[in-house]
């Protein structure tokens, strides 16, 4: 969500602010809302949205990654996220960070298209670079009154045989790396789309993948 944590009951819901250091009155959001944002002050401009097909087959400069993964194999080039994530290699050995890294992605955004669960991964990305958030992955993920899932700063187990926990991994990987460009670039926040936050009109929307709305 936008915003990626809070109520129970939801896998993207928040109900607290996202960033300590912004004052201001917290605004309950829907338990299906994702990540909680506090109040801030109003853009003047606000980015429309566009589609995944709108966006280049452009790696992201390495010079703005903040890969944790020292496993990560090198870029590949491929035709689509289909292709590299079916590239991607198959394996449970994991890094913490990288454990929290996919089970974001599975728990937030499993029955998305492989455009949103990937804009799910840069969002926590994008949140340990901005300096207004943790800046681990882990943090991120468990941070207080953020991801629904988490209880206790701990996640569920998961099946990590499974498909879909194989394919939030392989799209972890491709999120740390920035081997593929997200639509969602540079957002900070999203929510599920049947849900009204009283904050998005203080953000700037960047664009709607699926079932999520993101914002910087």
């Amino acid at each position: 969500m936008v915003t990626l944590f809070g109520a129970a009951g939801s896998s993207a819901a928040a109900e607290h602010a996202a960033a300590s250091r912004v004052s201001g009155p917290t605004v309950p959001v829907s338990n299906e809302a994702g990540f909680a944002a506090p109040a801030a002050q109003p853009l003047t401009a606000d980015v429309q949205p566009h589609s995944a097909a709108d966006e280049g087959i452009q790696p992201l400069p390495r010079s703005e990654l903040n890969t944790t993964d020292s496993r990560a194999p090198a870029a590949v080039v491929a035709a689509s996220l289909e292709e590299l994530v079916a590239e991607q290699p198959a394996t449970t050995d994991l890094t913490g960070e990288m454990k929290c890294l996919a089970g974001a992605i599975y728990f937030e955004a499993k029955s998305e298209s492989l455009e949103g669960q990937l804009a799910v991964g840069r969002v926590i990305i994008a949140r340990t670079k901005s300096g207004r958030f943790p800046s681990s992955y882990c943090g991120v993920v468990t941070q207080p009154s953020q991801f629904s899932f988490v209880h206790g700063s701990a996640m569920p187990s998961v099946d990590h045989q499974s498909r879909m926990w194989q394919r939030a991994v392989a799209l972890a990987r491709i999120a740390d790396a920035g081997s593929w460009q997200s639509p969602a670039e540079g957002a900070l926040f999203f929510h599920a789309a049947r849900v009204s936050p009283g904050w998005r009109m203080t953000k700037a929307r960047v664009t709607q993948i699926d079932h999520h709305i993101f914002y910087r």
